[in-house]
Order: structure tokens, then sequence, then C-alpha cells
């Protein structure tokens, strides 16, 4: 029998916790040594350089989708930035409600290939429907998945488009 007052408990039924101090989390996904695979992580660093207020909190996730589990739900408004492989043309900016991007995670995944899509689906089972209501997602449709550094021209483009999109929601501008 569990205590359900005791600081062990943490059952579906405690609902999404929100973190009054993070209006935004700004989490970007991807791995920089691949190319235009690193778009959001990009948009991630180009964001710290407008010294963003305090309660905004800029996620560099790199590949793990557990990191964004937990910041989905401990922030007011959540934006994820991500690149996608969608057959559109490269650098093509995607805005959709998290709800739409969530993916059913396969069984024998551990938490060291746990996708942010995924963590979005695990974290609406455990947490309620409601979970990621207040995230929605950012896809830039890439060229180049090839080992590098760099960004290809056209994602960088839409990198800085992506930025611009977001300013207003930091508060900037």
């Amino acid at each position: 029998m569990s205590n359900r007052s005791g600081p062990a408990f943490s059952g579906a039924s405690d609902g999404p916790q929100v973190n009054p101090c993070v209006r935004l989390a700004v989490i970007g996904c991807g791995n920089p040594a691949r190319c235009d695979d690193g778009v959001g992580i990009a948009v991630v660093q180009a964001l710290r350089c407008f010294c963003p207020p305090d309660d905004v909190e800029l996620v560099d996730a790199g590949t793990g989708g557990i990191e964004v589990l937990f910041r989905v739900r401990g922030a007011q408004r959540v934006v994820i930035v991500d690149a996608c492989r969608s057959g559109s043309e490269p650098g093509a900016v995607f805005r959709l409600p998290a709800r739409e991007a969530m993916t059913p995670v396969e069984h024998g995944y551990s938490l060291h290939g746990l996708r942010w899509d995924h963590a979005l689906f695990a974290g609406s089972r455990m947490y309620g429907e409601a979970f990621a209501d207040h995230t929605e997602v950012v896809l830039v449709e890439v060229q180049e998945l090839g080992f590098g550094l760099d960004l290809s021209p056209r994602v960088r483009a839409a990198a800085a488009q992506v930025v611009e999109m977001l300013m207003p929601l930091m508060g900037q501008r």
C-alpha cells in the first residue's frame, strides 16, 4: 500500500507540474556534429546571444529525449526545435502542436535511445493527455546530415527565421 502523502508518491493523478518561474523553455534538439541535424542547438545558441530574461530557459537537449520530458513538465510554455526529413524543400519550417508530433515508444528503448517525440508520448501516458498542451514543435527540413559542424546555407537561413519567430515569445523586440 502506498503512502499518498509521502515524498515518494508521484502518481499520474498528480498532473503536470509547472514551475511558475519558467515562463518559456526553448529546447534545442539534435546532433551538431551531423550538419543540419544541429539546427535546434544552433537556434538555442543564437537565442542566448540576446540575453534572455530570467524566466526563459534555453536548453541544449542534444539527442536525449528524457531531458525534454522533465522540461515540458516544468515550464509554463515550451517550444521544441529540431531538424526533420519529410521530403520538403531544405530550410522549410514547420510549426505544430506537440500532440501532432508525439510518437509511441517502442518496447526495448532505453533512456539513452528515447527521442523527444517518444518522451512527449510517454509523458502524456504518465501524466495525462494534457501533459504537452502547452508545448509546440518547430521543425526545420534538413539538406545535409553527413558529418560536419556547419549548417547548410538554406538551413542556416531557416534557423535565423526560427530565432526571429521565437524572439517575441522571449519578450524581446
